[in-house]
């Protein structure tokens, strides 16, 4: 099929999955709601999806800004509502002045439980407060059973989607033009290092594109994957330009600072 020349191989099986599930809604005049998605999942949904006459979908991980969202696939004479998207907000609070949090920690707690990371939207851990965005299907599960995190006693309490904080996170963006978008360049540009040495780092095994270790250095980066190098952070390839006269690819990243 024709879709599958425009994706990676490692993402055939999540395109099956998509094209599965617009085939199911066109069937049964059924929506569908998935688990929570990242960027690259969305782009793919939406490549797959395109303009089809016969049905309608949408993306809410609780504000536009979110990284992770939900997705549904309906039939296109069905109106999506937010609250469609079963979402819940979590959040617990823990004494800042005894006790320090971080992303990794409570996410490592969720993931101590058995929650799979599907189950879950974006994690914010700010000035004592911890949220999570989470399926409302597993809601009651991870009030009763996340007590702890680390040293600290937590309890997660239901909030009102309309006080989920911002993330704290802060993105540097920059416009250049490199040779070509394989993993050691754009690692080369956005880490700013020799290419020798974020050669050496991928060969290592130090480099994950979309939470997966790629120790391919001529791997081809595309639009909205997240890059990430041990010990030095998370970028992203936001956007592919188009070419110069000399055949050098525009391109736009970020980097969490």
């Amino acid at each position: 099929m024709e879709i599958y020349q425009h994706f990676r191989k490692e993402e055939h099986p999540f395109i099956d999955q998509v094209l599965a599930w617009r085939d199911d809604v066109e069937m049964k005049y059924q929506r569908k709601l998935t688990d929570f998605l990242d960027p690259r999942e969305q782009l793919i949904l939406k490549t797959i999806m395109g303009n089809d006459p016969d049905l309608v979908y949408g993306f809410s991980g609780g504000r536009e800004t979110t990284e992770r969202k939900r997705a549904i696939i309906a039939p296109e004479y069905e109106v999506i509502e937010e609250e469609d998207f079963q979402l819940t907000l979590l959040e617990a609070s823990y004494p800042v002045k005894f006790i320090t949090l971080e992303h990794r920690d409570v996410l490592g707690a969720f993931m101590s439980l058995g929650v799979k990371r599907e189950k879950l939207g974006d994690l914010v851990v700010h000035d004592g407060r911890a949220q999570i965005m989470a399926a409302s299907e597993i809601s009651d599960f991870i009030k009763m059973n996340l007590t702890g995190i680390k040293k600290a006693n937590v309890e997660f309490k239901e909030k009102p989607l309309t006080e989920l904080m911002e993330s704290q996170d802060s993105w540097q963006l920059k416009e250049t033009t490199v040779s070509s978008l394989r993993l050691d360049v754009l690692t080369k540009e956005i880490y700013g290092m020799s290419r020798k040495k974020a050669g050496m780092h991928i060969d290592a095994g130090h480099v994950k594109v979309n939470h997966r270790v790629v120790e391919d250095t001529a791997f081809q980066l595309e639009e909205g994957d997240l890059i990430s190098l041990k010990g030095k952070g998370r970028s992203r390839l936001i956007e592919v330009k188009g070419q110069t006269k000399k055949e050098k690819f525009r391109v736009t990243t970020a980097k969490l600072n």
